[in-house]
């Protein structure tokens, strides 16, 4: 066949395939690399002993009592996963109006936070800093009416931010979207001593029909009165996201997080291109749910999927990736 060789010499010796022909050779040429130190794995954390209680719309994740939430801390740290990201599941008794609780030094967050540092004090561990899993009516901050209060919801924000760096978390991670909370929240922390503490902010963080599974895994889903939008990001802007970041950056955070992950790679890509700060991803419960539903119905192989969508992450920027899959993808990374 004449015309294929004809065709053919405008490659002019490149054939790209060349590099793609051996699993070895593949390997050593590939761009982005996926180690479990790139990866935060996020658990869930209830009250009582021994007991592992399994979240319906996330097969495969549990909410976790303290004593196995320090066992998941080893296994992690087995595996060279560097950090931990903890979110309770609040006994309804224990909210309200203001989200009380958040400010209890006492409280199930902080007490989980104490013994998992006690026991593995290798591991990092990062907090949310929010009031969802606090208030009766299941949104981020406090309210008046239907309006959430950014200035009085920041207030109880920094309250919170301090009760969990003396706990023993070693990143404090304020994701309510309040305006001003980075800069208040820095200038507490350094003000008791707690200069160390580092900051990860949810810089851009949207209002996301993604969410769902999350919000039942720490029981504000059936509570939430309305929706996020009027402090959570409209998902059709790009450019508001970048002065989100500064803004927060210029306050103090020592990394920034884009949430959800997959449908915001482009965001990912134009911070990680904008700032010289670390980016964070968040691949959050609905995309795990649907990888995780697909594979077990056969549509996908799940754990495929679960490795390339953990390198979008990367190959997008971000340096790290909070994930429900972290503990099963650096086992597999481990070999």
């Amino acid at each position: 066949m004449a015309w294929v060789r004809h065709d053919l010499d405008f490659l002019g010796g490149h054939r790209l395939r060349r590099t793609r022909q051996f699993g070895w050779s593949r390997a050593m040429v590939r761009e982005t690399t996926l180690t479990p130190a790139n990866l935060i794995w996020p658990l869930f954390v209830i009250d009582g002993t021994a007991t592992r209680q399994p979240v319906a719309s996330m097969p495969g994740v549990d909410r976790l009592t303290i004593d196995m939430a320090v066992e998941a801390a080893k296994a992690a740290a087995a595996e060279g996963i560097p950090a931990l990201a903890l979110f309770p599941y609040t006994d309804p008794s224990r909210r309200s109006e203001g989200g009380e609780e958040a400010l209890n030094p006492d409280n199930l967050v902080c007490r989980a936070l104490s013994e998992i540092k006690s026991a593995v004090p290798e591991i990092g561990l990062i907090a949310d800093v929010a009031l969802d899993p606090y208030t009766s009516h299941g949104h981020d901050g406090v309210m008046e009416g239907e309006i959430i209060l950014n200035d009085e919801t920041v207030e109880v924000l920094v309250g919170q931010a301090l009760v969990q760096a003396k706990a023993g978390c070693d990143i404090v991670a304020p994701s309510d979207m309040m305006d001003g909370r980075i800069g208040a929240i820095r200038r507490a922390l350094d003000s008791e001593g707690l200069e160390q503490t580092m900051v990860m902010a949810y810089a851009a963080k949207y209002a996301s029909a993604f969410y769902g599974p999350f919000r039942e895994a720490v029981g504000s889903g059936g509570r939430l009165k309305g929706d996020k939008r009027t402090y959570q990001m409209d998902y059709a802007n790009t450019e508001e996201a970048l002065r989100e970041v500064e803004q927060d950056i210029a306050e103090g955070a020592d990394m920034v997080m884009v949430k959800p992950g997959m449908p915001y790679l482009d965001i990912i890509r134009r911070v990680a291109d904008g700032f010289s700060v670390p980016v964070f991803a968040y691949q959050v419960s609905g995309e795990y749910a649907m990888i995780t539903a697909a594979g077990n119905s056969g549509v996908i192989d799940r754990e495929a999927a679960m490795m390339e969508s953990l390198y979008a992450f990367r190959r997008a920027g971000a340096r790290g990736i909070l994930s429900y899959f972290a503990l099963e993808a650096a086992r597999k990374l481990n070999g």
